[in-house]
Order: C-alpha cells, then sequence, then structure tokens
C-alpha cells in the first residue's frame, strides 16, 4: 500500500510537471511576483508518511536591481502518519547589486524520530519525541570580488522525552552565534551550471549568551558545478564537514541522511562531526524537467555507539526535477536512494548543493 501511494503521487506530479509545461509555453505578461503553492509527500523508515503543501513565491526586492538574484519567501506546513509536525517560515533576500544577503527563518513543531542504542540489555532503536522552536536570523556583506563575510544568531528550544527512560527527560535552550566566510563563483545561487561555492562557518554557544552546554562547531563545504553536453547538464561535487567541539548535545549532534547523505532515513547513524564526498549528475530534458543520478560516502566520529565511528557509509540514488517557476531556473523534485541496510525518500525544494 505504501508504495502504491508513492508510484501514485510520482505519477501524478509528472503528471502535474507536464501540464505546467504546456500553460507555461503561453506568452504572459511578466508578474512582479511569481508564487507557487507546490505539494509534498514523501516518506521514510523513520517519520513515515509525510504530507503536506508548499507555498513559496520568487520576487525582486527592487526592481530596478538588474544585479542581485532574485529573493525568495515562502513557508511549508507538514505532517507525518507517526504523529510528527512541522511548521516553518524561510526567506533569502539578495539586496543592493547583490553586495547583501539577508536570511530568515522560523520553525516550530514535534518530532517523533528514533535513535540507536548499544550500551543497554537490549541493543536496538529507541523512540524519543522531541518539540522544537527555532529561530535564525542572518545577513553576508561583499567584502571584496566574489568573498562574502557574515554573521548570523540562532536560538533553538528543545524539550525531549526518551522511550522507557533511556535517558532522561530534557528540556533546554541554545543561543549561537555564526560566523560565516563564503567564496562563490557561481552563475546562479538556485541552479549553478558552473563555478564554486566554498563555505566556512564557525558556530559558537558560550556560556554567556545562557547555554547550559559551552561548545563550538565548524563546518566547511566545497562545492563544484560542471556544465557539460553544451551546457545542457551539469556535475556537482561536494565535500563537507561538520566537526563538534566540547560538549555537544544530543540535539546538536549531525546524522547521516538527506543532504549528507541521502539514503540514511533511519537516523541510526550519529555522532559529534560527520564527514562526506558526493557527486551528482543532472540531466535536463525539455524546458522544465530533469532527472538526476548520485553518489557518495560519509563517515562520523564522536557516536554513542563506538563501533560506528570512522566506519565508510555509502549512498546513492535518482531523482527526477521540475522547475514551477518561468524567468528563474529553481526545481523542485523527488529523491529515491539506498544506504548501507537503509533507504529513503525526499522530496526536494531546490537542489541537495
Amino acid at each position: 500500500m505504501k508504495h502504491f501511494l508513492l508510484f501514485t503521487f510520482f505519477i501524478g506530479f509528472i503528471s502535474f510537471s507536464f501540464g505546467q509545461a504546456i500553460a507555461d509555453s503561453v506568452p504572459k505578461k511578466e508578474k512582479k511576483i511569481e508564487l507557487r503553492v507546490m505539494p509534498y509527500l514523501s516518506y521514510n523508515r523513520n517519520l513515515e508518511f509525510m504530507f503536506g503543501a508548499i507555498p513559496m513565491m520568487m520576487y525582486k526586492v527592487n526592481e530596478k536591481d538588474t544585479i542581485s538574484p532574485k529573493s525568495l519567501s515562502g513557508m511549508s506546513a507538514i505532517y507525518t502518519t507517526n504523529k510528527s509536525y512541522i511548521i516553518a517560515l524561510f526567506n533569502r533576500w539578495y539586496l543592493d547589486e547583490d553586495n547583501w544577503r539577508v536570511k530568515f527563518f522560523f520553525l516550530t513543531g514535534n518530532q517523533n524520530s528514533q535513535f540507536y542504542v548499544d550500551d543497554v540489555d537490549q541493543p536496538d532503536f529507541y523512540d524519543y519525541g522531541t518539540k522544537t522552536t527555532i529561530l535564525s536570523l542572518g545577513g553576508q556583506r561583499k567584502i571584496v570580488g566574489k568573498f562574502y563575510g557574515g554573521l548570523s544568531y540562532t536560538y533553538a528550544h528543545y524539550d525531549t522525552v526518551y522511550e522507557d527512560d533511556i535517558s532522561p527527560a530534557s528540556v533546554s535552550h541554545s543561543n549561537a552565534l555564526v560566523f560565516e566566510l563564503l567564496f562563490d563563483t557561481r552563475d546562479a545561487v538556485y541552479y549553478p551550471t558552473k563555478g564554486y561555492k566554498i563555505k566556512l562557518d564557525w558556530s559558537t554557544y558560550p556560556k554567556f549568551m545562557d547555554n547550559s552546554l559551552a561548545s563550538n562547531r565548524v563546518s566547511f563545504q566545497a562545492n563544484k558545478y560542471i556544465p557539460t553536453r553544451e551546457g545542457k547538464d551539469v556535475i556537482a561535487a561536494r565535500l563537507y564537514g561538520k566537526f563538534g567541539l566540547g560538549n555537544v548535545a544530543f540535539e546538536q549532534q549531525s546524522t547521516i541522511g538527506n543532504t549528507d547523505i541521502r539514503g540514511y532515513s533511519e537516523g541510526k547513524y550519529r555522532g559529534d562531526g560527520l564527514m562526506d564526498i558526493q557527486g551528482e549528475y543532472r540531466y535536463n530534458f525539455g524546458k522544465k524537467m530533469g532527472l538526476v543520478g548520485f553518489v557518495g560516502l560519509a563517515t562520523i566520529y564522536g557516536s554513542d555507539t563506538p563501533s560506528f565511528d570512522w566506519k565508510m557509509y555509502p549512498g546513492g540514488g535518482v531523482g527526477y526535477r521540475y522547475n514551477p517557476f518561468k524567468k528563474s531556473k529553481f526545481n523542485v523534485g523527488i529523491d529515491g536512494a539506498v544506504g548501507k541496510g537503509d533507504w529513503g525518500v525526499y522530496f526536494r525544494i531546490g537542489e541537495v548543493f
């Protein structure tokens, strides 16, 4: 039944894509704001079926600014059959001929998930539920050339309860300052076909900002985009690392899955740090649609299950893409991936990296 519903959604999504592509071929006057409402349906072994809606819009903050990319604003409302829910607002604004990049994000929800425990009489997955609220605001300023520097603030509140009291229930909050350095030579921010995106972030959770656990986290990513097939397709490659330093809270640990790396949805492999490398081929056909194929390899350290540390975790799969916007290349789609004893189906808003 689950696979039948996924197949039905996939066929319906493709039919919607073809219908929109035909409608978009009719010339119309360009609107100042492009508004789209996308259905959301996905499945993984942890959250089970996920469904909802994602309205979003693209627009120019200043119509006279021909250099800045279009800004993006939207929200998502998602419910899952394991009784989790998420409501989120997301915004990215590009200002002053792309000299300023500002972001705002808000999320509230209740996630019923699981984690693996091996230092008990009966090693197994144990459920936990976390009521979460996250607020993040930040900006980047062009320093020189293609270099940007930025600062953001993130507040997070967690209320976590564990199955069978495998761990004590906890209520915690964190206040993080994030210092960012970005080198960006991409030809487009939403669908790059060439160039680099190299980013270094330092997140600090100091005691003086009322953090119960003082810690730091450093993350690094290097994305490379190569045009192929006479510029119609793209080869994308990514190197990523996230390193937790100090007393890393359970909610702040890194988990293999989704962006790093697709094919893991159980939440089994988590630790204080994560590293991965992956590649993706993006094949485009027609004006609106495309297919992707991807492979990757990840590892973790600082896991509560020491036998998971520094092992290799491969993942790979295929996906479908559709661009609902007329004037901007911004894809949504669905991916299917398999990992080491795991698998997942992912609905995409934008490319993975």
